[in-house]
């Protein structure tokens, strides 16, 4: 029950915030849903004109069956509804679908009637009582009949369908036109307001009218003060279709065992649940809270649902994003050559890069630290749904400030490696060319699967995504280990280059070493943690690595000899590259022999690189133990730490080494 009690209090504390009206959460009594046609009457309830309404969402009263209003008699709305509800004369224009005007105007009367009436409510009222709703409809060409007068389900004439068609949801190729919401516009003399969604008063007077009904009262188990209690809970978390409840309580059949409670459903309405009360103030907070933080803020990942915030409504870093989301200052990235594809940073990457990555992630986080109080609450909570009517809480945590921000940073620290991410580069004239380049961060737990999983997840299969994600979720808020799978996966994707478009493999590598490396500073036996700088290490002498650096080295001589011949293809140290990963010893010979060629001509046109590159394979191989060169075993992930490591430091522009004149235009 904390999860209700926070959001509670969360919806108290964003009345407060400085932010619009309409930016916070929805009143009490209210629901969000979607308009599709808007009415505009005068005060003394007359027609006066209509319009379709494209992508207009709207707050409208309800009462608490309404607001989870399902099965085979759904009550009304109190004022804006479906033209099934709002038009007596519906069942004119429809056959066989059920009508419910009745149910629709009693309560408008009963809201009428009482000391909270409205003088907009009063017109709707008069307006609705005229029998007129559709053929005023009809007249402004807002609703359209057929030949047999009845509403159109197919419009059947060529060119574009009328935009009420546009707008409403079709089923299996039909269009329900009864099923357009219509909310009102009453127009009085020197009133500006006219929109009954947008009027505050109108909202006031509805909440008013409710509270004031007798209606079920007891202790909440959530508050635990006496309040009415709440028996159909709202729903429409997600978005204005969603019918998942995460409490639902209503249904009194098909139940095998109940255990000591004997509810019925007469029963719950005269003295409520046996087990547990909510009550209704505290479960109109807590959800309209959460709907509007999900709305607001939350990764949505299909049905899934997760979102990070901070009690007393302060900004928090959100915890599900890759680093670049957060403002830490540019590393300078520059792009290296004329083509899209092609990525650098102007890095030096002989240094540690990851030191002042660490410095410059906790200044920002510091930022965040000193706006929140020590005792605020930070809680994160992922909801989901199995089928479409239940909803469940899978993971609910509640933090300190310094505890969760602790959290969030060690994730992006500790899995933090060189990634290549889109940047638009400003053109003179025309539009920002998009490019690759390399900067330092921590990848979101979205480009970890996607990466690490491919194809997998991007043919729709979401449960397998959501799963995933499950799993990935706590590594990132509770420092515990990447699962082992994750690691694997993406290694083996890293270390296959083939069927894959450059700027794709490059993300795989990049993700496939942030998680080696994170893996291996949170290993689960403590004997085996290793950290690995975020630079190129010289003085690792590991087989792995070295291996790694001998193929970057490979990679580059023959890219930038194609490159020079102009000729596009992939190099022999990519197509090989997940052999060499296996038999390295045997297949290092077969690279380097094609490199022959190459070499020959770079002796020619690029003798200063040439001269580099040879420099920089003989360091390596002079490191090399020969029992260990000479094995057979496959490599390890370290083999692509060292890759990536030799590679970004090869394509460097400011390289550690000087280069001749002609080099540098190759750089």
């Amino acid at each position: 029950m904390n999860w209700l009690s926070k959001l509670s209090e969360t919806y108290d504390r964003s009345l407060a915030l400085d932010i619009p009206d309409q930016d916070k959460p929805t009143p009490i009594n209210h629901i969000p849903q979607n308009a599709h046609i808007n009415i505009v009457i005068g005060g003394n309830g007359d027609f006066l004109r209509a319009r379709v309404l494209e992508k207009t969402q709207i707050i409208l009263p309800a009462t608490e069956r309404a607001a989870g209003r399902s099965g085979k008699n759904p009550p009304p709305y109190a004022l804006a509804d479906k033209l099934q509800y709002v038009a007596s004369d519906y069942a004119e224009y429809v056959e066989g679908d059920k009508p419910y005007h009745g149910d629709y105007v009693k309560q408008l009367e009963q809201w009428c009637d009482s000391d909270f009436s409205h003088p907009s409510v009063e017109a709707v009222l008069k307006y609705v009582r005229k029998n007129s709703v559709i053929s005023d409809l009809v007249g402004e060409k807002v609703v359209w009949t057929g030949d047999d007068n009845r509403l159109l389900t197919k419009w059947p004439q060529d060119g574009d369908e009328p935009s009420l068609f546009k707008v409403l949801p079709k089923k299996e190729g039909s269009t329900n036109q009864g099923g357009a919401l219509v909310c009102w516009s009453v127009e009085f003399p020197g009133d500006p307001n006219s929109d009954t969604w947008l009027d505050s008063d109108v909202q006031k007077s509805w909440i008013d009218y409710e509270n004031s009904k007798q209606t079920l009262s007891g202790v909440c188990y959530v508050s635990g003060d006496e309040q009415p209690i709440m028996l159909n809970h709202p729903k429409k978390l997600r978005h204005t279709g969603d019918n998942a409840k995460i409490i639902s309580s209503n249904d009194w059949t098909g139940f095998t065992f109940r255990g000591r409670f004997t509810d019925t459903k007469a029963s719950s309405k005269e003295s409520g649940l046996q087990g547990v009360s909510i009550g209704s103030l505290t479960s109109q907070k807590a959800h309209n809270a959460l709907r509007w933080l999900i709305n607001r803020q939350a990764f949505k990942n299909g049905d899934q649902a997760i979102v990070a915030w901070a009690v007393s409504g302060k900004e928090i870093p959100e915890p599900l994003v890759e680093t670049t989301k957060f403002d830490l200052d540019d590393f300078s990235e520059v792009e290296e050559a004329q083509t899209a594809d092609s990525v650098t940073a102007e890095i030096d990457h002989t240094i540690d890069i990851g030191q002042s990555f660490a410095r410059k992630l906790r200044k920002y986080m510091a930022g965040y630290s000193a706006n929140l109080s020590p005792t605020d609450t930070i809680s994160i909570m992922a909801i989901d749904s199995a089928t479409p009517g239940r909803m469940g809480v899978t993971y609910y945590r509640e933090y300190l400030p310094q505890e969760y921000l602790d959290q969030i940073t060690r994730w992006h620290t500790e899995f933090a490696w060189f990634q290549r991410v889109s940047k638009e580069i400003p053109q003179q004239g025309g539009k920002p060319k998009t490019v690759g380049v390399w900067t330092p961060c921590a990848p979101s737990p979205s480009t970890i699967i996607n990466s690490a999983y491919g194809d997998i997840v991007s043919k729709g299969n979401e449960s397998i995504k959501k799963n995933l994600f499950e799993r990935l979720v706590p590594s990132v808020i509770d420092g515990l280990p990447v699962p082992g799978d994750f690691v694997k996966v993406a290694l083996n994707q890293a270390r296959n280059p083939a069927g894959k478009k450059m700027w794709e493999w490059e993300k795989c590598l990049g993700v496939a070493c942030s998680l080696y490396r994170g893996f291996h500073i949170r290993h689960p036996q403590i004997a085996n943690r290793r950290k690995f700088p975020m630079s190129l290490n010289r003085a690792n002498a590991s087989r792995d690595y070295l291996y790694g650096r001998l193929l970057a080295i490979a990679e580059r001589i023959e890219e930038v000899a194609l490159r020079a011949a102009r000729v596009e293809r992939p190099t022999t140290a990519s197509r090989l590259m997940q052999r060499f990963s296996d038999k390295p010893f045997t297949t290092w010979p077969t690279i380097y022999k094609q490199l022959d060629p190459y070499m020959r001509q770079l002796k020619t046109s690029r003798p200063g690189f040439l001269t580099n590159m040879e420099k920089e394979l003989d360091e390596v191989m002079d490191i090399f133990d020969a029992t260990e060169f000479k094995s057979e075993k496959s490599l390890s992930g370290e083999f692509l730490l060292g890759f990536h490591a030799e590679r970004l430091f090869l394509k460097s522009k400011n390289k550690a080494r000087s280069q001749d004149v002609t080099d540098s235009h190759e750089e």
